[in-house]
């Protein structure tokens, strides 16, 4: 294993990458007049896997008083499948993965013969994958200043821009180092400090992966990412700056309790000769070879009580999953709780290594639903909305910012609420996707 780099200068690295290949000319000057100076700085930071309900469930102090402080939504609805890299890409674009392409943690594209995977570090690079406009693009294009630590995207050069700065995901990253170095951005000068900050951190999701979301493991990430909350809350407070900037706090989708004995093994009911599956888990995508997709259907239709499965053109219209050609011919999506696997050697093997919690399931299933947190100037007091959707983001988003936002899925109107009449009014003056 390489030896670890320290933060700054794994930063120093990334910038003189980004600068050396990226082709892309520096951002516009920031921009100035009356909009520019009414629009606070903005701080989104992501706690992974955060369930809506672990709030309540665990010692959460300083999240809680923040929400107190704030506004607060009971639950983020999440958008399907309800995995991380589609969920943190639709909070920063305002579109849901059938428009943003970003259709599951491991994907194809026929059109340039390639796989996407977490694991092809490669290929989580390269722009052609992520479609859309992320926020940190659309901030850049208006002359504002972005910088994005491990959000999913943020690696690649998207539309021939990247943000200000950024950091290649290193899972080995300490988190309090992360917190600092995203606090420090906040020391640079006028003119040079960032307009808009998304940090990323990956608790609470592996200890929901490794031991459920019940168990005292997440427990104990749930109180340490609370800890880093209230770090962040030091550090601007410390800065004078608690006040005056804008702190978004969410999470991508929730966690489901597994099983061993709650799993659905494909091979049971197909030729797998007869059909290619990518990324089975909580749900699968299914190519059937040519002539066998209705067979393939009939043959999985019923087959099992936990299983559904449809064509891409007949997925349910509240899941948002028909439109992008990465989405197989055939989708299968298990219940909340239940596991999918092509064969039960697989089974076997996966099993080796415990998992006690999943995700990727319905939207609708509460266990899938995320968090959302809002304090600073731009935000009203002690207020709460029962449920926002997560396509509705990005559309805040811009308004905190003062951003005419690109064409997504989402509606300002439905997040308004949130807003102190005066950052409504500003998101108004930005024309006709007013609240």
């Amino acid at each position: 294993m390489l030896r670890r780099l320290p933060i700054a200068l794994l930063l120093f690295a990334a910038l003189a990458f980004g600068c050396a290949h990226s082709g892309v000319a520096p951002a516009p000057a920031p921009v100035s007049g009356p909009e520019a100076a009414a629009a606070p700085p903005l701080i989104v930071v992501s706690f992974d896997g955060f369930r809506w309900d672990y709030l309540d469930l665990y010692p959460t102090p300083n999240l809680r008083r923040l929400a107190r402080e704030g506004v607060h939504a009971e639950r983020l609805l999440p958008s399907f499948p309800t995995k991380t890299f589609p969920n943190h890409y639709t909070l920063v674009t305002g579109l849901y993965p059938e428009h943003h392409g970003i259709v599951s943690n491991t994907m194809g594209d026929e059109r340039f013969q390639a796989l996407f995977s977490l694991s092809i570090r490669e290929e989580v690079g390269a722009g052609r994958w992520w479609e859309g406009e992320p926020i940190w693009v659309t901030a850049e294009r208006q002359g504002r200043i972005a910088t994005v630590f491990f959000w999913p995207g943020s690696e690649a050069e998207i539309q021939g821009i990247r943000p200000t700065f950024w950091m290649p995901y290193d899972p080995e990253a300490d988190d309090v180092e992360r917190l600092e170095q995203a606090l420090s951005w906040l020391d640079r000068p006028e003119g040079e400090r960032p307009d808009l900050i998304l940090i990323y951190f990956d608790e609470p999701d592996g200890a929901g992966h490794r031991s459920g979301p019940l168990s005292d493991e997440t427990r104990e990430q749930v109180v340490r990412v609370d800890g880093l909350a209230a770090r962040l809350r030091a550090g601007l407070e410390a800065r004078g700056l608690f006040d005056a900037v804008d702190l978004l706090v969410v999470s991508d989708h929730g966690m489901a309790e597994v099983a061993p004995e709650r799993t659905i093994v494909l091979e049971e009911y197909l030729d797998l000769d007869e059909v290619r599956v990518l990324d089975p888990s909580t749900m699968a995508l299914l190519w059937p070879a040519p002539g066998q997709l209705d067979a393939t259907l009939a043959a999985l239709s019923g087959a099992h009580p936990h299983l559904h499965v449809a064509r891409r053109e007949e997925m349910p219209e509240r899941l948002h999953y028909r439109a992008h050609p990465r989405i197989a011919p055939l989708v299968a999506w298990a219940d909340p709780g239940w596991l999918i696997y092509t064969t039960h050697a697989e089974r076997e093997r996966r099993q080796q290594s415990v998992t006690r919690g999943n995700h990727g399931y319905d939207p609708a299933a509460p266990e899938m639903h995320a968090i959302l947190i809002g304090h600073g100037p731009s935000f009203r007091r002690d207020f709460t909305l029962p449920a926002v959707e997560n396509v509705d983001l990005y559309e805040l988003l811009c308004a905190l910012l003062g951003l005419e936002p690109a064409p997504n899925d989402g509606d300002l109107a439905r997040v308004a609420p949130l807003l102190t009449p005066e950052a409504a009014a500003r998101a108004a003056s930005r024309g006709d996707r007013a609240p």
